[in-house]
């Protein structure tokens, strides 16, 4: 993986070490037991286990989401602002687990209470959880750009630390139903699992901690007044760019993965085969993760990022058009599908921290936090606007949990994992297209930052 070939010379390569790429990628396997638990089974755990509708999960994910207009710039500052022995964002990766596994475990918990008190425990959790997850996330996050400030290197990094989410994503995927039925099945079997999964992220998210380390130079600098994080926001062209694109990801991502296992319950006729596919899917984006840098060493970033994501939407197109009973040409698109778009995941991570010095560049302030932090912001709600829209969906179509669904319900769910994750998509690429930043400018962006620094 420690490629030298680059598109642009860089004299400064800073070479990471395996300690420090496996530390830092092994906290995404931590957070994605969080954040695969509530994309995949959160839905179907309000309609199916605790007895919301839903229209009534529908709103809730929409609602929910007004918090983070708050709490994710919030965050950001406050990252920005932290100054310790240990660095700015470690820390929180320590003591931000212990509470978003507490509440993880309680959102999936199911009181028996009144319709009301159903939906009040349901608001009153998954708000919980999304300030947890952000006072976690959004540090790890920013981690990437204060590790190393190499592009290519931090391909690598971000290449290591989407392989974790991967197998995070795995053990959610493929495990979770099948842990839910070891320890009793319904309400009870979602809760230890949950439970487990919560643990095993406090330990990981420990290992994170401890092995990695922020560079002196984003420690030591003066933080930025909120003024001057506005600016950096409001006049970051490449920044914005990259947020769309991560906007529609997560829109796709978000509605797919919310419909899936009603696909395979439903479409399909077959449920046993939804952890196996899940294995098939996520192995297989785990392959496009491993040659994502080296595509992208020869090809750039760019070029890379768009050409696995119009592979990828071709795939979803034709998953669309496949009948329910050609099981094998159904897992074949898929796996395509998610070897494709592993392009997509890891460069639009890679590329965020070169947003960070490009305003750094242009406008002598960085703001690692502010940045992430908006990211942060838009990926959330594109996750509203995903779990909203896929309990509509089933709402409008006349889903009826735990029956034998309509040609018009079957239909919706269809769509959900096919055409309306590709037309999200479609838009994602279209900005990226646009994006201006590629390997000369940003090793030129690197030179001008440090000797403006030198003669300070």
């Amino acid at each position: 993986m420690e490629n030298k070939s680059c598109n642009a010379p860089d004299a400064d390569r800073q070479t990471l070490g395996v300690r420090a790429k496996l530390g830092y990628g092994v906290g995404d396997l931590a957070i994605n037991l969080f954040f695969q638990s509530s994309i995949i089974f959160l839905l179907y755990f309000y309609t199916d286990i605790f007895g919301i509708s839903a229209a009534a999960a529908a709103t809730l994910f929409l609602v929910a989401r007004l918090v983070d207009a708050v709490t994710d710039p919030m965050m950001g500052a406050i990252a920005d602002r932290t100054r310790t022995k240990w660095g700015q964002f470690r820390p929180y990766l320590l003591w931000g687990a212990p509470p978003l596994a507490v509440v993880t475990l309680a959102m999936f918990t199911a009181p028996e209470l009144s319709e009301s008190g159903k939906l009040v425990y349901a608001y009153v959790t998954y708000i919980l959880f999304s300030i947890a997850y952000t006072v976690v996330s959004i540090p790890y996050s920013s981690l990437t750009a204060v590790i190393t400030d190499n592009s290519h290197e931090r391909t690598v990094l971000t290449a290591y630390r989407m392989a974790f989410a991967l197998l995070g994503g795995i053990i959610v995927g493929v495990g979770t139903q099948p842990l839910v039925t070891l320890f009793g099945g319904g309400a009870l079997g979602f809760q230890i699992t949950i439970g487990l999964y919560g643990g095993i992220a406090i330990a990981v998210l420990a290992l994170t901690f401890a092995n990695t380390t922020e560079k002196a130079l984003a420690v030591s600098q003066t933080a930025p007044t909120i003024r001057e994080m506005l600016s950096v926001l409001s006049g970051n062209l490449p920044l914005w760019l990259i947020i769309i694109a991560f906007f529609a990801g997560m829109l796709a991502f978000t509605i797919r993965s919310s419909a899936v296992i009603y696909y395979f319950s439903y479409n399909l006729g077959r449920a046993d085969l939804f952890p196996l596919f899940m294995l098939a899917i996520l192995a297989s984006q785990f392959m496009g993760i491993l040659i994502t840098p080296w595509l992208s060493a020869r090809l750039g970033k760019k070029r890379t990022y768009i050409s696995g994501a119009a592979l990828g939407i071709l795939s979803g197109f034709a998953l669309y058009m496949t009948p329910y009973d050609a099981l094998g040409a159904i897992f074949v698109l898929s796996i395509v599908g998610s070897l494709c778009f592993a392009a997509p995941t890891v460069l639009g991570w890679s590329m965020l921290p070169d947003t960070i010095e490009y305003a750094q560049w242009k406008q002598g302030v960085r703001a690692d936090g502010a940045i992430y932090a908006t990211a942060s912001f838009f990926q959330k709600l594109a996750m509203a606007i995903g779990g909203a829209l896929a309990g509509l969906v089933l709402a409008g179509s006349g889903y009826v949990a735990n029956e034998t669904q309509s040609p018009e319900a079957l239909n919706g769910i269809l769509a959900m994992v096919s055409l309306i994750p590709v037309l999200a998509l479609m838009m994602g690429t279209v900005a990226i297209w646009f994006y201006p930043i590629d390997e000369a400018l940003h090793v030129r962006m690197r030179a001008e930052i440090k000797t403006r620094a030198l003669a300070e």
